[in-house]
């Protein structure tokens, strides 16, 4: 039996399964996920509202479009460079995920298919497991875009793949596989494309049939790592919007849109 949480978007569904694992299913299929304004405000307070939802167990985070999630829509991008109160709610809003995901009792694990970018990036790294396929895409664009790497990465990147690995891959951009993610240490398993659904889905239901406080106690446990750099994640995203605010975000906004190379000024 299967039941649908209520959720405030259409970025994402939630499917709660009686064998107690949760599945967030990003995006539709035939098209690349990405969050908006609704859909940003609503990953971010979902985390909370799973660990206190009753039998659920785990929870999988998969998608069924070309891509796990390409990150935040032009209309959340458009009003982080026109609005300060905007940027001030996508702040806590970030912070919130974040948070989140880190204290969540419940384990989360990820199934990272094509590109992961952005908030999908957060997202996808961020869980407990996270399941690559060998031709996922993982990136994070910040500075491409003008702005600071500011959403999850200053939190869990050193911690993953080391700081040299983090520095080279958060400030050139440069492009992850699944299978080179897995030999860096910055996502748990990298397996064949086609088993990608299937492995993650046997992690979450073992997680699911394990014992709930050993599970929660051992992650929580292993997240003081992450509160330490606590202090590292919040400047970091204070600093990305300062950076939207900016005239190098404008013009990597622009350069995107236009598919040429930026022209950032000095």
């Amino acid at each position: 039996m299967t039941k649908t949480l209520a959720v405030d978007t259409d970025d994402f569904r939630v499917e709660l399964h009686d064998d107690g694992v949760a599945e967030v299913i990003l995006g539709r299929p035939g098209s690349m996920p990405t969050t908006g304004v609704a859909g940003h405000a609503a990953i971010a307070a979902l985390w909370t509202r799973l660990a206190a939802e009753p039998g659920v167990r785990s929870i999988l985070v998969r998608s069924e479009g070309k891509g796990f999630c390409a990150g935040g829509h032009a209309d959340l991008v458009r009003e982080l460079l026109d609005s300060g109160p905007g940027r001030a709610r996508v702040l806590r809003e970030a912070r919130a995920l974040v948070q989140g995901m880190i204290d969540c009792d419940r384990p989360i694990v990820s199934a990272i298919h094509g590109a992961a970018v952005g908030a999908g990036a957060a997202v996808a790294l961020l869980a407990d497991v996270s399941v690559a396929a060998h031709s996922a895409k993982l990136i994070d664009g910040h500075t491409k875009i003008g702005v600071a790497a500011g959403d999850h990465a200053a939190v869990i990147w050193p911690l993953l793949c080391g700081m040299a690995k983090a520095k080279y891959h958060l400030l050139t951009c440069a492009p992850l596989t699944g299978a080179e993610a897995e030999r860096i240490g910055l996502v748990s398993l990298a397996v064949p494309d086609d088993e990608l659904q299937a492995a993650a889905r046997r992690i979450a239901q073992e997680l699911a049939a394990g014992s709930p406080t050993a599970l929660a106690h051992t992650k929580r446990s292993l997240n003081h790592w992450l509160r330490m750099a606590w202090p590292a994640f919040e400047h970091s995203l204070a600093l990305e919007m300062i950076d939207f605010a900016g005239p190098d975000a404008r013009e990597g906004l622009a350069a995107f849109e236009e598919r040429r190379a930026p022209r950032f000024g000095k």
